[in-house]
């Protein structure tokens, strides 16, 4: 039976879990939510996600939610193809460099949004973006100490890779669209993204709105 998988276009905690899906050659069924729409708030999604927010997955009757969780689950329930190696040490690094990517890359990244795209039309902060800037800046030099193989996990991609590409990512787009200047990525970091977007199954993941 095919997961279910929720998300919406642009969603970075979202892609996350696509990059996954395509990765491990899981079969789902997509379901784009909208945001304009309000879908997210609408009955039928509710019973899957009372939270009302994006990622979530069904498998059969089960119905999971939460990102990172997602993950795991699936990396727990489909073994071929994993994004967290075997050994503990080099699976608690990965984790670490996720959970510092969500707290101290995600949260300027969030702030970067909060400035533009989910500002009220005309109140667009252009201090608050760079104020944003400056932090997510100040923060991507750590992640090319762990540049040493291809990917962040080694030769293959892990979920460490699949956490910090939206995030740059998005990044990215934000100040392609708002900046005067676009984001200055390391030749390391911008090589590694490079690496991420030549996956055969990048393409597919890609947020349909931003083509």
């Amino acid at each position: 039976m095919a997961i279910t998988f929720y998300t919406g276009s642009g969603s970075v905690p979202g892609w996350k879990v696509h990059l996954t899906l395509e990765h491990k050659q899981i079969p789902y069924e997509l379901r784009m939510l909208s945001f304009q729409a309000g879908d997210l708030k609408k009955p039928e999604y509710l019973a899957v996600n009372p939270r009302g927010r994006t990622p979530a997955i069904t498998d059969g009757d089960f119905a999971l939610w939460e990102s990172g969780v997602i993950v795991e689950y699936l990396e727990e329930r489909w073994h071929e193809r994993p994004v967290l190696p075997g050994d503990a040490r080099e699976r608690a690094r990965l984790r670490r460099i996720v959970a510092e990517a969500q707290e101290y890359l995600g949260g300027p990244q969030l702030d970067m949004e909060r400035a533009t795209f989910l500002a009220p039309a005309g109140q667009q902060d252009p201090a608050l973006l760079a104020r944003a800037r400056a932090a997510a800046t100040a923060e991507l030099p750590r992640y090319e100490e762990q540049l040493e193989a291809p990917f962040l996990g080694g030769e293959s991609p892990t979920l460490a890779d699949f956490t910090v590409y939206p995030i740059v990512a998005m990044i990215r787009r934000v100040t392609t669209r708002f900046s005067p200047e676009p984001f200055e990525f390391s030749p390391a970091v911008a090589k590694w993204m490079k690496r991420i977007e030549a996956l055969p199954y990048y393409e597919r993941t890609y947020p349909p709105h931003w083509r």
